[in-house]
């Protein structure tokens, strides 16, 4: 509890003190029973009777405190002292609340920014230095005990498991080779390692993410600054209906002067619309904060609002809807001969072509062969074996035209052929596959009626059997930057509220131009800046759970704003009828701000994702079914 909670449960609690004695002072007789009352009045009010007047004072604006300050005081000029109190106990309990349902909105963030160590151990000369974390500069080593928080982003010298979860929000331990990036705020769960910094401490993707959720907090969505719009000019009609009931009732239906002022009193109280002005802030709040326990990082409230009236949604292909690199999808023999799987594997395992990685991996249960491989430009890889030339690369013109190589072509495979003495042997197709459960999220996203395209730079046949495989509405392929956006500006005359979903450099026009720019966390630090939104895996799921999270946060702020103007309306019928009493007048107005306030948080409570196994994933389509 930080100290504005704690001063707000102690204001509450003398409040309640002093207002039981008064109420027991009264009960007694004793005169000065009043005076209690106005104790508990001054310790329960004072704090937002005083931010009231300083923003009448300095923003010339008003708002609900002073309203609740005036009711209280009215109370007590009629002799109402303890129905004065009781309505400042309620209003302080309320803002107590309140500020409680502030603060559990933003304990994620402040969770992550306990996990941001403050030290680390530099490495200088062989000896552990403890240093100020801002002290390190780029390709200083860093060593990391087991169970520590890594101090800074940098470069694995070690391999180690790395738990993400402050990052990425995966619960399960990543593991880490010697040159793989490791992030800042992340906690060492294997051996000790030592790292490389890249990033200097302002720059390391924790702190963007910081700075980004701590900038959404402060942002409000479009709702929540439309009602602070409104309350000003809310709170002067309030102020010049209260004095006019009172004389109208008076002069004009006959009723006592106090009995007019007794209402205009409760009209002050339940005409307030504190519970309007709680409606759309605490759900925002508690939303961002769920979304960054989550991976998902929103950069304003107003970015969630749009993203509940999602449209249309276009999606880079390489590294976003698929892995961004190549798979063995599918493998050909023309021969018997056993000796081709081995030959395959020992000549493509002696290159870093990410084709000849991904041929390598495929074959990597063949038992390997001691071979002279040469590189021949332009034709591929050519190896002697026992007098006998074999030949590893891509098809030539005439070998174009063998049906099955032109079939793996349309479908945007890349074919790589394995010839024996001039002879064609073997074949094998390429395809960068899609990830695990996009199939899955393009049909969630067809299913809300929401248009779902992919612009990609890559050929018509790779774009169209992914597309076609997926189940997109629509595809464009042999795109460039410039193109991209142009096609997301034409997509929004459409559907006005789109976006945009990428990782690389030549995505973030296009980003920046989408109603909403949606960037992978493991993209480029460019396509992060310009983006709206970032998915801190290279994970849709995580989309779908953002655009779930945006449409129950707009289903709760449409309840919380009918709920507030029915019991407003409600309250003030009642009590032109003359049997609503300040006493109920105040449960009622402070109990459905309590209640909004209350719903909102349902906010921070997980929303089920989805639960199938690793196994389930690669069988989730046909691409995954070739491969195998």
């Amino acid at each position: 509890m930080n100290i504005k909670e704690r001063n707000a449960f102690l204001s509450t609690l003398f409040c309640l003190v002093f207002l039981i004695s008064g109420k027991l002072l009264m009960a007694f007789a004793y005169p000065f029973f009043p005076l209690i009352f106005i104790l508990a009045i001054i310790s329960g009010g004072w704090k937002q009777t005083f931010e009231g007047i300083s923003e009448l004072i300095h923003e010339k604006t008003l708002n609900v405190d002073l309203l609740m300050a005036l009711a209280a005081i009215g109370a007590c000029l009629i002799g109402n002292w303890f129905e004065g109190a009781m309505l400042t106990f309620i209003f302080c309990l309320s803002g107590a609340l309140e500020e409680y349902a502030t603060n559990k909105s933003t304990k994620e963030i402040t969770a992550l920014m306990k996990v941001a160590p403050k030290e680390a151990l530099k490495v200088v000369a062989g000896e552990h230095i403890t240093v100020p974390v801002e002290a390190l500069k780029l390709h200083d080593h860093v060593f990391v005990p087991k169970g520590t928080a890594v101090p800074i982003d940098g470069e694995m010298l070690a391999a180690s498991s790395i738990d993400e979860a402050a990052i990425t929000g995966e619960a399960v331990p990543v593991e880490k080779n010697p040159g793989d990036e490791v992030f800042g705020g992340t906690i060492n769960v294997g051996q000790a390692f030592t790292l490389a910094v890249t990033k200097t401490s302002n720059d390391t993707l924790f702190s963007q993410i910081l700075r980004l959720v701590e900038n959404a907090q402060k942002e409000q969505s479009a709702t929540a600054t439309f009602i602070e719009k409104i309350e000003n000019g809310y709170v002067k009609i309030v102020l010049i209906a209260v004095p006019l009931m009172i004389f109208a009732t008076h002069f004009l239906l006959g009723w006592s002067f106090t009995e007019s002022f007794y209402r205009g009193m409760v009209l002050l109280v339940v005409a307030s619309p504190c519970a309007l002005v709680a409606s759309a802030t605490p759900a925002t709040l508690a939303a961002i904060s769920n979304g960054a326990k989550h991976g998902i990082l929103f950069k304003s409230g107003k970015t969630l609002e749009k993203l509940a009236d999602l449209q249309a949604i276009s999606f880079d292909k390489t590294g976003t809807l698929t892995q961004g690199k190549p798979r063995v999808t599918n493998y050909k023999i023309f021969s018997a001969d056993p000796l081709i799987p081995r030959i395959l594997y020992s000549m493509e395992r002696q290159s870093t072509h990410p084709l000849a990685i991904a041929i390598a991996k495929f074959f990597e249960k063949e038992k390997s062969l001691d071979l002279q491989v040469e590189e021949k430009a332009g034709m591929g890889l050519e190896t002697v074996y026992f007098d006998q030339t074999w030949r590893l690369g891509k098809p030539t013109e005439k070998q174009m035209q063998q049906p099955l190589i032109a079939q793996w072509h349309n479908e945007g495979k890349t074919v790589v052929v394995l010839t024996h003495d001039e002879k064609l042997v073997a074949l094998i197709g390429l395809m960068d596959l899609p990830k695990p459960f996009t199939k899955e999220i393009i049909a969630y996203f067809d299913n809300q009626a929401v248009q779902t395209v992919m612009l990609t730079g890559d050929n018509h046949g790779a774009a169209s059997f992914v597309a076609q495989q997926l189940g997109l509405n629509a595809f464009h392929s042999g795109l460039l930057p410039a193109d991209k956006t142009a096609l997301v500006k034409q997509q929004q005359e459409s559907y006005p509220v789109n976006a945009m979903v990428g990782d690389g450099i030549n995505d973030a026009p296009a980003l920046a131009t989408a109603s909403i720019g949606i960037a992978m966390g493991e993209g480029t630090d460019v396509a992060m800046e310009v983006s709206d939104m970032v998915l801190m895996k290279n994970d849709l799921t995580k989309l779908m759970y953002s655009h779930r999270l945006a449409k129950k946060m707009k289903r709760i702020v449409r309840q919380n704003i009918l709920f507030s103007l029915s019991v407003i309306l409600l309250l003030i019928a009642s009590n032109f009828l003359q049997f609503l009493t300040l006493p109920l007048g105040v449960i009622g107005h402070e109990g459905s701000t309590i209640l909004v306030i209350l719903n909102g948080l349902r906010m921070l409570i997980p929303l089920k994702e989805l639960t199938h196994n690793k196994a389930e994933k690669c069988t989730a389509c046909p691409l995954y079914q070739a491969a195998s």
